[in-house]
């Protein structure tokens, strides 16, 4: 017989950060068992334990998050943003820097190699690109704010040699990212869910939220999608990773084919309104 707070702790986490494991009750069960037997509760427990101490969500976040990610991960969606998309929006905001947001950034890899990738373009003077790192997992967030990486991360599996000798320094049996590019990056906590902490955000003109639609449904799918829809500037760009498409959702967006990938447009003449129905 299933365990009914294991029941209502997979809807709570799906109401929560939109992870659904309604249908994967088991693969829930494993991921908390070893928190459930240090607190010595059942899982109707833990479910009352979670609405009586909130701070416990930082815990059960980190438990069910994957944190899989690399430097130069899928590079040719990076020199497309970096190369060709970047410079093309400066033409039209002079007077303001261009905004990039990388959700769901776990560690920081990613929105550190788009800092090191724009500065490679040396066409972006201090303070002309700013980028945002957003997860909703605490712990990583801090490791990224640190930007050391030990040196035999696999986070560097895929990294270009002189890209790790010209933006690290060699520091404790690992590498730190160097200042000009941390300052080039800012981090904050966010869940995809939480409308009070998208509003909080601002405006942005680039989007990477890559290999995070993977785990949701389609209906939280779309949801995510229209928030980013709204987050993003008229004319502003949204990359996905190459498992995840959007194409026949009608959200907005259009799709992008570039000559090695490809990825999604907010037409600057549409209505900031969605043509969908609202979010939940």
């Amino acid at each position: 017989m299933l365990d009914y707070g294991l029941q209502r702790l997979s809807q709570m986490i799906y109401d929560f950060c939109g992870l659904n494991y309604k249908e994967r009750l088991a693969s829930l069960k494993e991921k908390l068992s070893k928190r459930i037997m240090e607190l010595g509760f059942s899982y109707e427990d833990y479910y009352m334990y979670i609405q009586r101490n909130p701070s416990e969500w930082e815990v059960l976040v980190e438990l069910l998050t994957i944190n899989e990610t690399y430097f130069y991960r899928e590079e040719n969606q990076l020199h497309e943003c970096c190369s060709v998309i970047l410079p093309k929006l400066r033409t039209s905001f002079r007077n303001r820097p261009l905004r990039i947001w990388s959700a769901a950034c776990s560690t920081g890899e990613e929105p550190y190699t788009l800092a090191m990738l724009i500065q490679e373009t040396g066409r972006f003077s201090p303070g002309t690109v700013e980028i945002i790192g957003t997860d909703i997992n605490k712990k990583v967030l801090q490791k990224a704010e640190k930007g050391w990486y030990h040196q035999s991360s696999f986070a560097f599996r895929r990294i270009p040699t002189n890209l790790l000798h010209k933006y690290f320094d060699v520091e404790n049996e690992g590498y730190q990212i160097k200042p000009s590019i941390k300052r080039m990056v800012r981090f904050q906590q966010l869940n995809l869910l939480n409308q009070q902490q998208m509003a909080l955000l601002g405006e942005v003109d680039v989007i990477f939220c890559r290999n995070v639609l993977i785990y949701f449904d389609q209906e939280t799918i779309k949801t995510v999608i229209r928030s980013l829809y709204r987050k993003l500037a008229p004319g502003g760009y949204l990359f996905l990773g190459h498992a995840e498409s959007i194409t026949d959702m009608d959200l907005g967006f259009q799709k992008v084919d570039a000559a090695k990938t490809f990825y999604y447009r907010k037409e600057p003449d549409q209505d900031e309104t969605i043509r969908c129905v609202s979010s939940r």
